[in-house]
């Protein structure tokens, strides 16, 4: 079996967090991508359910309060996933 080489445009962002979590398991960005391809293969289709979620009323007035809630105050923000990870304390 022959590789191709294959380019795709990410959001930076997205890649940087995405590479820190298949860093924790184990795996490279080509790996868990070959791995997403060959699911799609698999179901004949995306491996997941692809639909605008339906959040109960209680949930988006939560979602609404938390955002209100940050642009009041100076919260923390992080630039990675695993920065926020190292903040916890466990």
């Amino acid at each position: 079996m022959s590789n191709i080489a294959t380019q795709i445009r990410i959001d930076q962002n997205v890649k940087q967090e995405a590479a820190e979590l298949f860093a924790m398991l184990g795996i490279d960005m080509s790996s868990a991508v070959n791995m997403f391809l060959r699911q799609c293969i698999i179901h004949g289709g995306l491996p997941f359910d692809v639909k605008i979620p339906q959040y109960k009323k209680e949930v988006l007035e939560a979602m609404r309060e938390a955002k209100e809630i940050s642009e009041k105050q100076e919260t923390k923000r992080y630039s990675s996933f695993k920065e926020a990870l190292n903040d916890i304390d466990l």
